[in-house]
């Protein structure tokens, strides 16, 4: 595992960045389109929720090697956390009268899904997409 690099979270455009600097990431590694487009979409929509609901949070993007080639992102945040993490892994289910479609549809787009949370005191969200 190599950290890439890290990226505080406090706005869209430091958002908008991180997306963009992990889509390039995938690109110059080969990753075929559709990887780039659903590792795209899942940073956005972890980095939404860390907005939405922490205000501010970062992410770390690490290359991996082992076994195979892959990006790993952790998305971590001191927000107010998750009450029911397996309530949120449901679709439909949200807190914030969004569509609740957000973290299954990361779970489903994704190699590796962990998600840890401490009500009250943040989340960590770990993904990861191989090659």
């Amino acid at each position: 595992m190599q950290l890439v690099f890290r990226q505080h979270i406090r706005t869209e455009m430091d958002l908008h960045l991180t997306i963009h600097k992990t889509s390039n990431l995938l690109k110059d590694l080969g990753f075929p389109t559709i990887a780039v487009a659903k590792l795209s979409t899942s940073v956005s929509e972890l980095g939404y929720n860390i907005l939405k609901y922490a205000k501010e949070g970062y992410f770390n993007i690490e290359k991996l090697t082992y076994p195979r080639l892959g990006v790993r992102v952790i998305a971590i945040d001191q927000g107010p956390g998750i009450e029911d993490i397996d309530a949120a892994l449901q679709d439909s289910f949200s807190t914030s009268g969004t569509l609740g479609l957000g973290l299954p549809g990361v779970r489903r787009m994704m190699d590796e899904f962990n998600i840890k949370s401490e009500f009250g005191k943040g989340t960590e969200v770990s993904i990861v997409i191989y090659k």
